[in-house]
């Protein structure tokens, strides 16, 4: 059986190593310009441009079509999208589902809804190549990303919140304050997929702590952590180097986000995916 995992660009990840591995990009459109996020897209340009812009602007999710092609040529495919209460991109991925299964009956298609983005994405897309490289069937997959994924999260760190107002995600008020008054908003993924708010920091170094202790409150105990950050590497470091001091042994990676995460987490923006105790 030729397994591929499918990931939309939500999980901040082009290509996966050691397995066969598609990602089908998200749009991030204003007036003037689209911007596709796939390999090759300056996202430190396409940040700076849209702190300009005064217009709207809004995402787009990848349609059937494009989900279908990146189906193609397999017969065993784990399908990984951003939150369905974020975006259309699980529902598009379930009509190609049906589609590709019409037309080949004997495939295998699983679409699974992170009910995320950005980092928690990217840790349940190298669960799913480290249970294929097992070499588990599909339904064993099945269930053990299903167990999986509920002892993973996702924390948002952000300094800006003008594009997710925008957008509709918060209120524009909330981000009015939080611009004059420097505030950093720190918000999780909840249960139904949403950005739910949990505190207002004032400072890098405080949101750091704050990010750090709600990590410990659900649970983390020295699991695997996956920082992304916008054009803010420095304080990624620092907040690994935070979790290395109690968990010297802990694998905490580090990545810039692409495009769709870098439009909503704004420049100095990161996306925290960390299991907790119960993932192994």
């Amino acid at each position: 059986m030729k397994y591929r995992i499918v990931s939309d660009s939500a999980a901040n990840l082009y290509a996966l190593e050691g397995v066969d591995f598609a990602s089908v990009p998200l749009k991030i459109i204003t007036g003037e310009r689209e911007y596709v996020d796939a390999p090759g897209l300056d996202v430190a340009r396409m940040v700076e441009e849209l702190q300009h812009e005064k217009g709207a602007s809004r995402t787009s999710c990848p349609n059937p079509h494009e989900w279908l092609e990146a189906f193609a040529g397999s017969d065993a495919i784990f399908a990984l999208t951003i939150s369905s209460a974020l975006s259309g991109s699980h529902a598009a991925a379930m009509h190609a589902k049906e589609e590709y299964l019409r037309a080949q009956p004997e495939a295998k298609v699983c679409v699974i809804d992170s009910l995320s983005a950005g980092a928690e994405m990217l840790l349940i897309a190298e669960k799913l190549r480290a249970l294929i490289q097992r070499g588990l069937s599909f339904e064993e997959i099945e269930r053990e990303i299903a167990a999986y994924r509920r002892h993973t999260h996702v924390l948002f760190c952000l300094q800006s919140l003008n594009n997710l107002a925008r957008n509709g995600r918060i209120s524009p008020a909330m981000a009015k304050i939080a611009g004059v008054l420097g505030i950093r908003v720190l918000g999780k993924g909840s249960e139904e997929g949403q950005l739910q708010a949990l505190h207002k920091c004032r400072g890098e170094k405080r949101m750091l702590e704050t990010t750090y202790a709600e990590m410990k409150k659900a649970g983390f105990a020295g699991g695997r952590v996956h920082i992304a950050h916008c054009l803010n590497e420095p304080a990624a470091q620092q907040l690994r180097e935070r979790i290395l001091e109690e968990h010297p042994g802990c694998a905490v990676t580090i990545g810039a986000c692409t495009g769709l995460c870098s439009f909503y987490a704004e420049k100095g923006g990161l996306i925290v995916g960390y299991e907790d105790a119960g993932a192994h």
